[in-house]
Parts: structure tokens; C-alpha cells; sequence
């Protein structure tokens, strides 16, 4: 597997991206969470693009990593959505007709996202650790994650990746999904127009979310739908349990052909 470390201009800003490459029969697109990036990762995608045959393409999120750091503008109720709809643009600079889109946690709501806005691009998609609905479990989960980041422990350990940019991006996450206005928020309507076929990946002791987030897409996409709870698991299911996910996700992807 060959893998090449790039740069691409999107707009007014520059995204790493990382290639792997072994001429597949197509390509899996990775899409990470809120504290993520491409070596956050690990060796996950490289497992299930060769337990599926196909290439891999993972990025720094703007923001995160060495992608270049948010722009001025604060986030709004609609940041997701921005974020789904510069897709388009970025999959056909990387020359992508069409994806296998993973996204966790954010990731997996700007794939959702993603599926209902341009559903020619986005073959299939797996959704790990996603939120399409914003309750009080969650909030208080991240109410958690502030006091550990003030604490030091949290801002350690995310400074390894994101260096400079760790402040700015940790206040953007935490202010706002704890602010007032997301209080009702939810994507659900949009995921009717979600028809490709959908895995929904979610550690059976995740943190910030309830099996009730996995229950809502299942109920809200309008394609084939199937659900993998992992036991004994967390957020991170593809971290704590790589061999379990990989094996699931890959039968997924194979079975779309």
C-alpha cells in the first residue's frame, strides 16, 4: 500500500490529506470527530481499506491537525451542513466520483449530511458514534470532557496532534454544543433523504451518547439500514475494538460490491 501526505485548497483554506492507495475497486473516505485528525486514527483506515479492497482517504478537518486553523466566523446551528456541502467540491478535487463515506462522531453527521445533500456521490456510508439529536446525556457528557481539558489531562493529551490550534478548536466544539441554541437541535428531518445504505457503529457504553441516537437514524434514513452495537465499548469503538469493527464494517462495504 503506497500512502502520500498532501495539501489541498478548498476555498480560502489548505486540508492535509493522507492517500492510500493499492488500486482498489474503490475508495473509503474517512471523516473524524471532533478532536480528530489523520494520525488520530491510527492505522484504522489502512486495516479497512485492505480488509476491503479498497483505497483510503483520510483528512485534517479544518481546523484540526495540519490543516489550516477556523476561519473568523463562529459557529452557527448550520455547521455541520457547511461542512457536508463543501464535500462535493473536495471529492471531485481528489478526482472521486464516488465514496464509501466513514465518519465518527462529527465526522458521521457531516456523512449523513453529506448522503442527503449529494446522494450520487456517496455510495455507501458508516456512521460510528454519531448524534442526529441533541439531549441532556450528551450535554452533560461534554460539561465532563470541560472539566477534564481545564484539568490539563484532556489538553495534553490533544496537543500532541493539534499543536497551537488546541484551544480554538476544544472552545469550538464544547461552547457550542452547550449553547443555548442547540438546545433543540436535530438532523433527523434530513436524514430522510438519506437512501444509500447506511451501518450505524456504536460502543455500548458510549460516553455522549445513548442507544437512542442509534435507534433515530435507524428509524430516519429511507435506505437499508443495519446497526452494530459494540459491547463493553465507548465512543471510540474503532480504537477499542479494531478487530470487531473492522471485521463488521468490512462484510458491510463488500456486500455493496
Amino acid at each position: 500500500m503506497r500512502i502520500t501526505d498532501f495539501d489541498v485548497a478548498l476555498g480560502d483554506h489548505v486540508l492535509r490529506v493522507r492517500r492510500l492507495s493499492q488500486r482498489g475497486q474503490g475508495t473509503i473516505f474517512f471523516l473524524h470527530d471532533s478532536f480528530g485528525c489523520i494520525d488520530a486514527w491510527r492505522d484504522f483506515p489502512a486495516r479497512l481499506a485492505l480488509a476491503t479492497g479498497h483505497d483510503a482517504i483520510v483528512y485534517d478537518r479544518r481546523g484540526y491537525g495540519k490543516s489550516a486553523p477556523f476561519g473568523p466566523d463562529k459557529r452557527d446551528l448550520d455547521y455541520l451542513h457547511r461542512e457536508a456541502a463543501s464535500l462535493n467540491e473536495f471529492l471531485a478535487k481528489l478526482g472521486i466520483r464516488e465514496a464509501v463515506l466513514f465518519g465518527h462522531s462529527d465526522g458521521g453527521m457531516v456523512a449523513l449530511l453529506a448522503a442527503s445533500m449529494f446522494p450520487e456521490r456517496v455510495k455507501s456510508l458508516i456512521a460510528e458514534g454519531v448524534h442526529v439529536f441533541m439531549d441532556e446525556f450528551s450535554r452533560a457528557a461534554i460539561r465532563v470532557s470541560v472539566e477534564d481539558y481545564e484539568s490539563g489531562e484532556l489538553r495534553a493529551r490533544l496537543e500532541r496532534y493539534h499543536g497551537e490550534k488546541t484551544e480554538a478548536l476544544f472552545r469550538a466544539w464544547s461552547d457550542t454544543w452547550l449553547a443555548d441554541k442547540f438546545h433543540d437541535w436535530s438532523i433527523e428531518r434530513e436524514l430522510q433523504s438519506v437512501h444509500c445504505p447506511v451501518l450505524v457503529v456504536q460502543g455500548e457504553q458510549d460516553e455522549y451518547g445513548t442507544l437512542a441516537q442509534v435507534e433515530a437514524v435507524a428509524r430516519s434514513v429511507s435506505g437499508p439500514v443495519a446497526t452494530f452495537v459494540v459491547p463493553y465499548t465507548g465512543h471510540t469503538p474503532h480504537r477499542d475494538a479494531g478487530e470487531a469493527v473492522v471485521k463488521r464494517c468490512g462484510e458491510f462495504v463488500r456486500s455493496q460490491g
